[in-house]
């Protein structure tokens, strides 16, 4: 929360108003997201394999993908504090509306669904528990610096490698309510794409789980 509060602060200083500042908060909001459910999820996974925490869980009478979503849900459930709060502080800070805030009650489980299964992804086939906390940081600087930064002023490189990166429509559907007159269609059209992607993501981090306890 203090990192993407710290991070609007930053941007006050070159962005006024507009189109930039709602990305700003909203990339921001769901930067909090990013950095619970993907970076300190593969954190926790990849400590998990190496220490043999593993073995135990794959010796309860539980499914696999029981533990994931478990792990998971905990996870993202640490981000709506923080979330909730940087998205009032940014709202103040660049004099945004907060009528439709309660988007975030569907931004924040999708979009963490998304990201906290590549997450667990990550630390479960990562090899070794530093390879799971660098993929994690890198994970997470992507959603920073692709999530944050407007997206007009990226090449179209960078913006391609922005459409690939799961937080990013969540980032998109949130900025879009911010305007007067919200186009509904296009904040579920990206509210479903995270879906999408959360149950894509969740199944292959259940996959990940059953061959690494195999192991």
């Amino acid at each position: 929360t203090f990192q993407s509060i710290g991070i609007m602060i930053l941007m006050r200083g070159v962005v006024d108003g507009g189109a930039e500042a709602q990305a700003v908060v909203a990339g921001s909001a769901v930067l909090v997201v990013a950095f619970v459910a993907l970076n300190l999820l593969a954190q926790y996974f990849g400590q998990l394999r190496a220490s043999g925490g593993l073995d135990h869980y794959a010796t309860l009478p539980v499914p696999p993908a029981a533990v994931v979503l478990g792990a998971a849900g905990a996870y993202a459930s640490f981000t709506v504090p923080g979330t909730v709060v940087t998205a009032l502080f940014g709202c103040a800070l660049f004099g945004l509306p907060v009528a439709h805030l309660w988007v975030l009650v569907a931004v924040i489980p999708l979009a963490g669904a998304a990201l906290a299964g590549l997450g667990a992804a990550l630390g479960l086939l990562a090899p070794r528990p530093e390879l799971a906390t660098l993929l994690g940081q890198l994970g997470m600087s992507a959603a920073l610096l692709l999530g944050v930064l407007p997206a007009d002023r990226m090449p179209e490189v960078v913006r391609f490698a922005r459409d690939l990166l799961p937080s990013t429509y969540g980032v998109e559907a949130f900025a879009r309510t911010f305007g007067p007159h919200p186009d509904w269609a296009f904040v579920l059209g990206d509210l479903a794409v995270c879906g999408v992607v959360g149950v894509v993501s969740l199944a292959v981090a259940t996959w990940a789980y059953r061959r690494a306890a195999v192991r």
